[in-house]
């Protein structure tokens, strides 16, 4: 790996966002419940109690704090290297759409948006995207040698559909405590760690990966079982926003990401199917999602949480070893096992349902 000149770059950047973030959640939190922005208890959450939300703008600010004067100094900065295939306009989308993707977040944490409006802001941060040269032009092909090139109509298309479905994963995943944010962190490190490696070779961008996942451990501090603060749809629409684009960045890492988010990405699609396979709106709110299933098997919160980490740290191990191809066919033999999982997750839940029904009946 040609990590060493950046390595103390690395470090420091990780642990300065850790600590930023660390220190910044709590005031945040005090400011968030002094002006009511409160996660109220309901049948589909697990708090019993009204929590803040909104309190990912702690992530925001100690990213952004540590990010963007690494990005404008970079050249005065000991040990740190070129930014290699990165211009300063992606740069600015990164930092500059991932800012707006915060405060669209917030102001449904404020009010409450309907789910087209939310939608609405996600492509509007995609097209943003788009805008600042970010795009999609090649993926990797597991049915041949070379990568599969896209036309820039296609391409376009393609970054606003991951872009969005990105973010969309991170928001369906985000529904125990620390689960979206440990997601983010493996993923981030993991990208981190790719873009060390000899066929990457972005150091520049490992260190705003890891910068990345310093704030996220920071505020995970907080948002861990049993959290005092929750991520809110700003912390959300700020990291799935920003998980998006530095898998696209530079070399494009979108088969590792595919991968290593695998959990949310295929929860994601399984439950968009049942709804609308139900006549439901895709963006309707239940109790189907992976991490219900396993918490009415019984699993604990904390074990559920730290179940699904597993699974994810295990999916990004094998991003780091298997070729972008190789990974391709992981990923779509995760999708099969991940529905046969949850059919039987619900088949399970039904006979029971079914089952008590009758003992009921007979016992009256």
């Amino acid at each position: 790996m040609t990590f060493s000149p950046a390595l103390p770059v690395i470090v420091a950047a990780f642990l300065l966002a850790a600590l930023i973030s660390l220190v910044v959640t709590p005031v945040l939190r005090r400011f968030l419940r002094g002006r009511g922005i409160l996660d109220q208890p309901n049948d589909r959450r697990v708090n019993r109690r009204p929590l803040p939300r909104g309190g990912g703008i702690a992530v925001v600010i100690a990213f952004v704090a540590v990010a963007s004067p690494l990005i404008l100094f970079a050249s005065s900065i000991p040990g740190m290297p070129d930014q290699r295939g990165v211009s300063s306009l992606q740069l600015l989308g990164l930092i500059g759409g991932g800012i707006c993707a915060a405060v669209i977040g917030f102001v449904d944490d404020l009010l409450d948006l309907r789910a087209r409006w939310q939608l609405l802001g996600q492509v509007g941060l995609a097209i943003l995207a788009v805008a600042a040269g970010i795009t999609i032009g090649v993926l990797s092909n597991p049915f041949a040698s070379g990568p599969i090139a896209f036309a820039y109509p296609f391409a376009v298309v393609f970054t606003i559909i991951w872009i969005v479905g990105m973010i969309n994963s991170i928001n369906f995943i985000d529904g125990l405590d620390g689960l979206s944010t440990g997601i983010a962190l493996i993923a981030a490190s993991t990208l981190g760690i790719l873009s060390l490696g000899p066929e990457i070779q972005q150091p520049f961008l490992a260190i705003l990966c890891f910068a990345f996942a310093g704030a996220l451990l920071g505020f995970l501090r907080w948002n861990f079982f049993p959290a005092i603060v929750f991520q809110g749809t700003a912390g959300v629409m700020f990291v799935g926003y920003t998980l998006a684009v530095l898998s696209i960045l530079g070399t494009t890492k979108v088969v590792v990401a595919l991968l290593v988010l695998g959990v949310p990405i295929i929860d994601s699609f399984w439950v968009i199917v049942r709804r609308l396979s139900g006549g439901r709106s895709p963006f309707t709110p239940d109790r189907g999602h992976i991490h219900h299933r396993l918490l009415d098997l019984g699993l604990s919160h904390r074990a559920t949480v730290l179940l699904i980490y597993g699974i994810c740290g295990t999916l990004g191990v094998v991003s780091l070893v298997v070729s972008a191809a190789t990974g391709v066919y992981a990923f779509l033999g995760a999708l099969v096992m991940f529905g046969v999982l949850i059919f039987a997750l619900a088949r399970g839940e039904q006979q029971s349902l079914e089952s008590t029904s009758y003992e009921d009946q007979a016992g009256s």
